[in-house]
């Protein structure tokens, strides 16, 4: 299937992922809606579009089931990004389920109702939990440590469940750890990157939780956003589900070095604090499926990458040198 005749309904469009997908749908001339509430996305986000005559920007919740039917009205792929993340889930367990699971079967019926050609559900690398093989498959059992985690993992089941139910054509995408510019770093969406970077520029020394051995894989948001249309554009998924990664495994404690490389600040050493909770220890995946069914090479590697994030964080820094005060050092206690 192709995107080009379709109008594109983007859910959590103003969040980090969300936006960078609506900048590049924008980019290939397609008409946009994006739905969200603004609690961790924000209009700034998506300030590069605002003017585009091609994008329609609606406040409103997915838990709200009325609001999923209107938007979806003459839609003809969703892209589902709308959720809250893995460390609300650690102070707010009732709220995250609601939003994450009642909120995609919200979106599911919605998607129903309107007769979608294609409804793109990005899920998360956290389902897995603690994999034991390595890298990880799509065939790997999933053990969510979250209820992040497990909220996600049942908006994949819903998901399956309207393709064989009521043959709703689904993909779900389980991406690994995206960074770039706009990725949050207030709050309990903090991660890891952006926090590295800001502690950086403000000459404080990044905060490691664990001894540092943990191991993430991560792809550039410009990578990822690209990737997701192509899913979406491919028949051979529908029905299914597909990792999406970088490839490559990086270790937590080499991350904050290269981090600091780049800032040049080599003077700084990293601080330690006890672990996480519920922290998964490794995470790294196998690209097979997803290679086997559409052409994906990540144009950037992780040194490019932070260059690139590094200077959008070193203007936010420039512009509001006080922004520190916006993280919180155990974000899950929120």
């Amino acid at each position: 299937m192709n995107l080009t005749s379709q109008k594109i309904l983007v859910a959590g469009g103003a969040g980090f992922i969300g936006s960078h997908l609506v900048e590049y749908l924008i980019e290939r001339g397609l008409t946009v809606v994006v739905l969200d509430n603004f609690r961790n996305g924000s209009r700034a986000n998506l300030a590069a579009v605002a003017g585009s005559p091609q994008l329609e920007i609606i406040e409103g919740d997915i838990t709200d089931a009325a609001t999923c039917r209107r938007v979806s009205q003459d839609i003809g792929v969703v892209f589902h990004l709308a959720c809250l993340g893995v460390r609300h889930s650690l102070h707010n367990p009732l709220e995250n389920h609601q939003v994450n699971a009642l909120g995609t079967l919200h979106m599911l019926e919605a998607a129903r109702a309107a007769k979608v050609r294609r409804f793109v559900y990005v899920s998360t690398s956290e389902v897995y939990g603690r994999a034991m093989d390595f890298p990880i498959r799509e065939t790997t059992a999933t053990w969510p440590l979250t209820v992040y985690g497990g909220s996600k993992l049942a908006g994949e089941h819903y998901t399956r469940a309207y393709f064989e139910g009521f043959k709703v054509p689904t993909v779900c995408v389980r991406p690994f750890n995206n960074y770039g510019p706009r990725s949050h770093f207030a709050g309990d969406t903090g991660e890891v990157i952006p926090r590295f970077m800001l502690r950086a520029l403000s000459g404080l020394p990044p905060v490691i939780f664990g001894n540092g051995s943990y191991f993430r894989d991560f792809l550039f948001v410009r990578d990822c956003v690209e990737t997701l249309v192509k899913i979406a554009e491919c028949d051979a998924l529908v029905g299914g589900l597909v990792n999406l990664g970088y490839g490559e495994e990086t270790r937590v404690d080499e991350l904050a070095k290269l981090v600091l490389e780049i800032t040049g600040r080599v003077d700084l050493k990293p601080t330690y604090e006890a672990d996480r909770p519920a922290d998964i220890p490794r995470l790294w995946v196998d690209t097979a499926r997803l290679r086997s069914a559409i052409v994906f090479k990540p144009q950037t590697s992780l040194r490019d990458g932070l260059r690139v994030t590094l200077d959008h964080f070193r203007k936010l820094h420039q512009a509001n040198p006080r922004c520190l005060e916006q993280m919180t050092a155990r974000n899950w206690e929120v």
